[in-house]
């Protein structure tokens, strides 16, 4: 791939086009604002100039509802040797462009799973993708030269290519980000007029569940309206399972004692479900999941503080696995959980205790 069109210079299609531009392709940005485009191509996306002629792969970085148009669109006037799209429903502009009779030959579905909270091109990153996965939705009528375009693209962005049907991946996302953003959307919402002496106490696990809610509520009105059966399909299980919920918490107060453990029970349950779900999510890099100890170190909130934990880490020969940080409430310190291999956990305590480091046992 030498030349590449990127119609839709936001978050997805921006970072798309840096790290095809630090590669050495040569990347034209279309976008319907052109002030956008301009703003990408400052960032070194490429140029906002029109190419010349066809391109050898136009990625189209438009919302689901409008994949379909800009699509045929730029296919009709012949803009490139290949086409694919970015957008995170694959089944419905799929449809659409079948519908409008268009040879499809010519164009891939794919859906980078990697994103941000934030949206635009001044979000953009070049390494967005790099080790996430790229999912691939070919058909039967998919030109061989177009599915290799496509994988040259998902490795010039270092992430890592996932062919699956286009049906099937709209059944997966529902599962594994559209159904998350709801329900902590709906976790969130219940913090909008909560006492401030409430709020004031929100720790770490509050942060993690309401993360993803602080997402652009537009973008993801797209995306919803896109993918909406089977949304509605697992939120109404979700909602079967909240119900249970409620009930076995009622009767943990009941001061019948059969009533109270029916509701230990239930509440056992769902607990334990959730433990069986959770061990499923992949661990690092996509492998299966490891457990990990954790050494737990006291700090202040001060520059080069990170730093020097890693570095002294560094010096005992231990990796950090993961890392997260829990911030003090009220005071300017924090809790930093260093995730290690377990045999390496009692080195990094002393090491980092030698160095002067409290460590929460």
């Amino acid at each position: 791939m030498r030349t590449a069109l990127v119609i839709g210079t936001g978050l997805i299609g921006t970072s798309a086009a840096i790290a095809l531009s630090q590669r050495g392709v040569v990347v034209h940005l279309a976008d319907h604002d052109p002030g956008q485009a301009r703003t990408a191509a400052a960032l070194g996306a490429g140029t906002d100039e029109a190419p010349d002629g066809p391109v050898d792969l136009a990625i189209i970085a438009a919302p689901p509802a409008h994949v379909a148009g800009v699509l045929a669109d730029a296919m009709r006037r012949g803009a490139a040797r290949g086409y694919l799209d970015v957008a995170s429903v694959k089944g419905g502009p799929r449809r659409e462009l079948e519908a409008l009779g268009l040879d499809l030959s010519a164009y891939i579905g794919t859906h980078p799973m990697s994103g941000r909270e934030k949206s635009g091109p001044l979000a953009a990153t070049g390494d967005l993708f790099e080790g996430r996965p790229w999912v691939l939705t070919p058909t039967r009528d998919t030109d061989t030269e177009v599915l290799n375009l496509a994988l040259e693209l998902v490795s010039h962005c270092r992430a890592v290519p996932v062919v699956m049907d286009d049906d099937a991946h709209d059944r997966a996302v529902a599962l594994v980000s559209h159904m998350p953003h709801l329900v902590s959307s709906m976790v969130a919402a219940r913090l909008e007029y909560a006492e401030e002496a409430a709020v004031r106490l929100c720790g770490q696990g509050i942060r993690d569940v309401t993360r993803i809610a602080a997402s652009d509520p537009r973008m993801w009105i797209d995306i919803l309206s896109a993918n909406p059966g089977p949304v509605a399909d697992l939120l109404s299980d979700v909602a079967a399972d909240l119900e249970e919920t409620v009930q076995a918490l009622r009767s943990l107060q009941s001061s019948d004692e059969a009533k109270r453990g029916e509701g230990v029970l239930g509440i056992e349950d769902v607990l334990r479900r959730g433990n069986a779900g959770q061990v499923r999510v992949p661990g690092k890099h996509g492998s299966a999941p490891r457990a990990y100890e954790v050494v737990a170190v006291l700090i202040d909130d001060q520059p080069g503080q990170l730093a020097r934990i890693f570095a002294d880490a560094g010096r005992a020969g231990v990796n950090i696995e993961d890392v997260r940080i829990e911030h003090a409430t009220g005071q300017q310190a924090g809790l930093v959980q260093l995730m290690v291999e377990p045999q390496a956990a009692p080195v990094l305590t002393a090491a980092l205790r030698e160095r002067g480091w409290a460590i929460r046992q």
